[in-house]
């Protein structure tokens, strides 16, 4: 049967699938959403709350190399790439990222893997869809908050900085933190009434396993009448993923990255529509299941980061190589590397 667990929640059976999103008027729904903008809702037949864990699956681990979009020299030379766009004054910051690539067995469950992650890296907006019938099957464990509404509140938790304790944290952390919140605030602020948008708590520190982050709480209350089409035309994609300015860090997004990146930086939640209620995480340490033409069944996992001017280009290889290791381990089926972080 076609499950969607998020935490807390489990909803079973597939009424509908719909692609846009001012359909989400009725019903709970599970929404994927690309970085590339493309939205999937499959509306569920069953909603259990405050579901239990679930049960640990049959998953083998992948053994071998991973594929990835970006080698070495190519991330490096998309960093300086980044650093001389910044020079030009056309961009302030930019997430370069890359995707990793498995080939994976037509019988490994993803909701083995999702069951794997919930024990071995918990995460506030985890998410497992086994939703064949839409084309989607992913397991997320993502730390981060790209939209919660109720009622008229919205909110979005945005992530901008990462290290393995808070003494190593840097001042570029800090000053891409404010440089995002400042982004979402302004999205936030062409959909949400005039001076209802607050910055509720700055560069916070969140313990996760293996690593801290950087967090900031944003909220506002939306105009009357804001449906979801609008809300997500403000703010989609995430400002912590894409960059500043939003517009020019796209273009070099698109420039630089040979592949479209899916679920992973995107939006993965639900959509209570009869409840007014909503909770979307950012599609971050998330792993995708796809079907390629010369390949056959493959798992797909994200890793990236921020540059700016000060960025060191091999330092940033460096970063999106620790950022992958702990859950890449994971899906492996092997020990994990001490000290690793994902993101």
């Amino acid at each position: 049967m076609a499950v969607a667990r998020f935490a807390g929640l489990e909803a079973l059976g597939v009424e509908a699938v719909v692609h846009d999103p001012g359909e989400l008027t009725s019903g709970f729904w599970a929404v994927v959403v690309t970085f590339e903008g493309e939205l999937t809702a499959v509306r569920m037949g069953e909603v259990r709350r405050d579901a239990p864990e679930p049960a640990a699956g049959a998953w083998t681990g992948l053994a071998g190399e991973w594929r990835t979009s970006l080698d070495r020299a190519a991330y490096v030379a998309a960093v300086e790439e980044v650093r001389r766009r910044i020079a030009a004054g056309t961009v302030y910051q930019v997430n370069v990222c890359r995707v990793l690539e498995h080939d994976l067995p037509d019988d490994a469950s993803v909701l083995a893997l999702g069951a794997l992650l919930e024990r071995g890296n918990p995460a506030p907006f985890s998410a497992t869809l086994d939703l064949p019938e839409a084309g989607l099957e992913i397991a997320c464990a993502s730390p981060e908050l790209f939209l919660h509404r109720r009622g008229d509140l919205v909110q979005s938790g945005p992530i901008k900085g990462t290290a393995p304790t808070a003494d190593a944290l840097l001042a570029k952390d800090y000053s891409e933190n404010v440089m995002i919140v400042d982004l979402v605030r302004n999205d936030l602020g062409h959909v949400c009434r005039p001076g209802t948008v607050d910055v509720e708590a700055l560069c916070r520190l969140e313990q996760h396993p293996g690593l801290v982050h950087l967090t900031s709480d944003v909220a506002g209350r939306l105009r009357p009448g804001t449906g979801w089409r609008e809300l997500l035309a403000a703010t989609f994609p995430p400002g912590s993923v894409s960059g500043a300015p939003k517009h020019t860090a796209l273009q070099a997004v698109a420039d630089l990255e040979p592949v479209p990146r899916g679920p992973y930086c995107g939006a993965v939640g639900w959509v209570d529509a009869d409840r007014d209620e909503a909770e979307l995480a950012v599609g971050i340490r998330t792993f995708w299941a796809a079907r390629t033409g010369t390949r056959g069944r493959v798992l797909r996992f994200g890793t990236g980061a921020g540059i700016t001017w000060g960025s060191s280009p091999e330092g940033e290889w460096a970063e999106t190589e620790l950022k992958a290791a702990r859950l890449v381990a994971l899906a492996g089926g092997g020990p994990l590397p001490s000290g690793t972080v994902c993101a």
